[in-house]
């Protein structure tokens, strides 16, 4: 039950809101009235803080922290055009308004350069601030994978082939390798990092996070791992090919640089050349790292050897 003071406080706000040349904070009690699902539940949302805090402004408490002055919207009987109706601004507009309290954890410079903004894709498009699907975040999804491949049916399908990251299987999610809001820290790459990347330490690739064991630093590195990070050999996603690599066959990988291009025939000038030893017509060749174990990197043999 709403006490007589405060209702009789909501009901002065809104007898003089008309006087007023423009838009007045009227408080989230008005809005109890017209829209009790929401308002009912709200005491659970991580936006109450505002309400609960007593302490901020009427510009950044409740309803009108995030909808704006309410004053003609309740005079005009809940014309949407006289509030911040968030099904109807623009990308950039929603973008703009969480900002307003989310750009320091978000980063505001990522967040506008990311991938998802650029392609017009608003905070209201995977979050639900009313009607959470998924308390933690508050995705509009139960889960976080299932928002993400509704745009992404693409990776959908990779996830789903013999050699995979265990995403489906939940054991792993998008956001422990992406970030959604934008990639903080420049590439790792000569090509630089794919978009919306999260960082490991030292800026490396995410892969490293789990992988522990190929982060190093070796004494002898192997150079694609170093210039063009994981996805040189690797398709991270899923793929086909066992141990995720982009070639069916060991050897057809190695071959992609190991094919005398930029050695300008002298040996440790550019890429090494395959040994005229190491016939790659013999199966017993093909696979390359029954000898090269450390191809990763090594501390003891600059070939990677044992």
């Amino acid at each position: 039950m709403v006490g007589s003071k405060t209702l009789g406080q909501a009901v002065f706000w809104l007898c003089c809101a008309s006087a007023w040349a423009s838009p007045q904070y009227v408080g989230g009690t008005a809005c109890k009235t017209c829209h009790p699902n929401i308002t009912v539940d709200f005491y659970r949302n991580p936006h109450y803080q505002s309400v609960a805090s007593g302490k901020e402004k009427p510009e950044d408490t409740g309803c009108e922290g995030c909808h704006g002055p309410a004053s003609d919207h309740v005079t005009a009987k809940g014309d949407k055009t006289k509030i911040g109706a968030y099904s109807a601004m623009t990308p950039k507009k929603v973008l703009d308004s969480c900002l307003r309290c989310h750009a320091e954890s978000l980063g505001r410079a990522s967040i506008r350069r990311s991938s998802h903004s650029q392609a017009q894709i608003a905070c209201n498009s995977c979050h639900s601030i009313h009607k959470a699907r998924s308390a933690k975040y508050l995705l509009a999804s139960t889960e976080q994978r299932n928002l993400c491949y509704g745009c992404h049916g693409n990776v959908r399908a990779q996830f789903a082939l013999p050699s995979k990251h265990r995403v489906n299987e939940g054991f792993m999610t998008c956001s422990d390798c992406h970030n959604p809001h934008g990639a903080t820290a420049p590439g790792t790459g000569m090509g630089g990092r794919p978009r919306m990347m999260q960082t490991a330490l030292g800026n490396e690739e995410p892969c490293m996070k789990c992988h522990t064991d190929k982060r190093g630093p070796f004494t002898f590195e192997h150079a694609a791992g170093r210039v063009d990070g994981c996805s040189a050999c690797h398709v991270p996603h899923g793929t086909a090919n066992a141990k995720m690599l982009k070639r069916p066959a060991v050897f057809t990988t190695c071959l992609e640089c190991h094919n005398g291009l930029g050695d300008f025939g002298r040996q440790g000038d550019g890429v090494k050349l395959t040994p005229s030893s190491h016939n790659m017509s013999d199966p017993r060749f093909r696979n390359c790292t029954t000898c090269h174990v450390r191809i990763h990197g090594s501390n003891s043999d600059q070939r990677f050897l044992r």
